[in-house]
C-alpha cells in the first residue's frame, strides 16, 4: 500500500516538511539495523481523535532502548506531547503513529554508542493492515518455512529494526506461495508468532496464546485482548502451543497495531473451523473495536484523547 503523505513530521524537535525529513547514507540504522521504534494507532472516537494505548506504547519503546544499552533522548512525557502535536498539526482524525528513535551519522563501525541519536514521529492514513475484507472474512496463512529468533540471539521483547530482517523472509516467503500471511515457529517447533502478529486460537471455548518466551513481542494488542476475554468470561490460557494445534483449533486470530483483531480461516490450506470467522474472535472483534471507536466505556483507561 503506498505511502499516504501528510504535511510534517516531528525530527528531533522541530516539524519539517514530509519531504524534507531526510538522513545522511551513512547513518548507523541504515547500516546495522540500529532503530528502535512503535506503530500505534489514533482512532476518530465518538469523543473525537484518541490515540490507542499511547503511553504503553511509548513506555515499550523506551525498554527497547534500554535492552540495548541505550537512554532515550526524550522523556516519555515529552514523546507523548510530541505524538500528539504532531497528529494535530497534520489535522489528523485518524492516523497510524511511527515514534522511531535510531542511530544516525557519526562512525561506521559495529559500535553505535559513538553515533548520535535521531528522533521521528510521523503519522499517515493506514487502513486494514491485512485487508479490509480480512477483517470480516478472514485472511488464509502458512506455517513458514523461517523460525522465528532463537533466544539469547536477539532479543524479541525489543521492537527493534535488526529483528523485522527475520519477518521480511516471513512475509515474503508466504506471499510469495499466495498466502496472505506467515506464522513463524520458535526454535523448538512450537508456533511463536506472525510477521508482524500475535497469534491466539480457540479449542472448546478456550483461548490459547504463546507465552513471551516463545520468542515473540509483547503485544499491546494481544494484551487488550487478553484482558478483554477474561472479563468476559472466557477462560485465557498462555502456553506453548505445538504446531498441529492451529490444524485443529476452532478459531484463529491475530492481533497487532496494524492488523488488530483479524480472523484466520485456513492454516496451510486446512481450514480453520468452519472457515469463517469464528463467534469468540467474533465477540472480542467487537469488544475491541467498540473501545477504540468511543461506541461503549472506556473502562481501562486506554484512550488518550488529541
Amino acid at each position: 500500500m503506498p505511502m499516504q503523505k501528510t504535511a510534517k513530521i516531528w525530527f528531533n524537535g522541530t516539524f519539517v516538511n514530509w519531504d524534507d525529513a531526510k538522513i545522511h547514507v551513512l547513518s548507523h540504522a541504515l547500516h546495522y539495523g540500529t532503530s528502535f521504534f512503535e506503530g500505534a494507532r489514533c482512532y476518530n472516537t465518538s469523543g473525537g481523535p484518541a490515540c490507542f494505548r499511547l503511553r504503553d506504547h511509548i513506555n515499550r519503546l523506551n525498554t527497547s532502548m534500554k535492552i540495548y544499552r541505550t537512554v532515550p533522548p526524550y522523556t516519555a512525557e515529552e514523546m507523548i506531547d510530541a505524538v500528539l502535536e504532531t497528529i494535530r498539526v497534520n489535522n489528523m482524525k485518524e492516523c497510524y503513529i511511527r515514534p522511531i528513535v535510531f542511530r544516525g551519522y557519526g562512525e561506521l563501525g559495529v559500535n553505535p554508542v559513538h553515533c548520535p541519536l535521531d528522533t521521528v514521529i510521523a503519522v499517515w492514513g493506514w487502513g486494514a493492515y491485512l485487508g479490509a475484507d480480512g477483517l470480516e472474512k478472514g485472511v488464509n496463512v502458512c506455517v513458514s518455512s523461517w523460525f522465528r529468533l532463537a533466544p539469547n540471539t536477539l532479543p524479541n521483547i525489543a521492537k527493534v529494526g535488526a529483528n523485522y530482517m527475520n519477518s521480511q523472509l516471513i512475509k515474503m516467503d508466504a506471499l510469495a506461495n499466495g498466502f496472505d500471511e506467515g506464522i513463524g515457529l520458535d526454535t523448538n517447533g512450537m508456533v511463536s508468532e506472525a510477521s508482524g502478529e500475535n497469534i491466539f486460537l480457540v479449542r472448546k471455548g478456550i483461548v490459547y496464546t504463546a507465552p513471551i518466551g516463545a520468542s515473540i513481542l509483547d503485544g499491546i494488542t494481544r494484551n487488550s485482548v487478553i484482558s478483554l476475554a477474561r472479563d468476559m468470561g472466557i477462560e485465557v490460557i498462555e502456553q506453548m502451543i505445538p504446531r498441529e494445534m492451529l490444524y485443529i483449533a476452532d478459531e484463529v486470530f491475530f492481533t497487532g497495531t496494524a492488523a488488530e483483531v483479524t480472523p484466520v480461516v485456513s492454516v496451510d490450506r486446512v481450514k480453520v473451523g468452519n472457515g469463517t470467522r469464528g463467534p469468540v474472535t467474533e465477540r472480542l472483534q467487537k469488544a475491541f473495536f467498540d473501545i477504540v471507536s468511543g461506541r461503549t466505556e472506556d473502562r481501562y483507561g486506554w484512550l488518550l484523547f488529541v
